[in-house]
């Protein structure tokens, strides 16, 4: 015994021990909480404030990008005028990748895409193979006129 500790009574031997057990146990709790304070700085665990409560365990869709690279939607009048650009650029080069006309039309390849679904889906553009091999053509006739 390194502490002057009281003579054990066998009367009470389970309360004295529990007594024991439990200094002993917050002995050794406050030394290993001493040494993960000195072996970590104090906002490693800190959560970043970002000015919003977030819900537990779901976070902010940002399509893969930092939110303030996110691009803000584009308005209906502006979707019309690339869908117009991109439908003159498919007239004037068919059978082009996206990434072909993207270069035409002054945009990347993945800001097409939905406006080229919007072209395949009223009927004014058909596709031709898969994945990169995909090539875009006019429709010309009765469907491209009605839509």
């Amino acid at each position: 015994m390194t502490k002057k500790q009281k003579p054990i009574e066998f009367s009470n031997f389970n309360k004295q021990l529990e007594v024991l057990v439990k200094e002993h146990a917050a002995a050794y709790r406050a030394a290993a909480l001493a040494a993960v304070e000195r072996a970590f700085p104090a906002n490693v665990f800190a959560t970043p404030k970002t000015g919003r409560t977030q819900r537990s365990g779901k976070r902010a869709r940002t399509a893969g990008r930092s939110p303030r690279l996110v691009k803000p939607r584009r308005t209906q009048a502006e979707m019309a005028a690339v869908n117009e650009r991109l439908y003159q650029v498919v007239c004037a080069k068919p059978g082009e990748s996206k990434a072909a006309l993207a270069v035409e039309v002054g945009m990347s390849a993945s800001e097409l895409g939905r406006p080229m679904s919007h072209l395949k889906n009223v009927g004014k553009v058909r596709t031709v193979g898969q994945r990169h091999l995909t090539r875009y053509f006019p429709l010309v006739g009765e469907v491209a006129e009605t839509q």
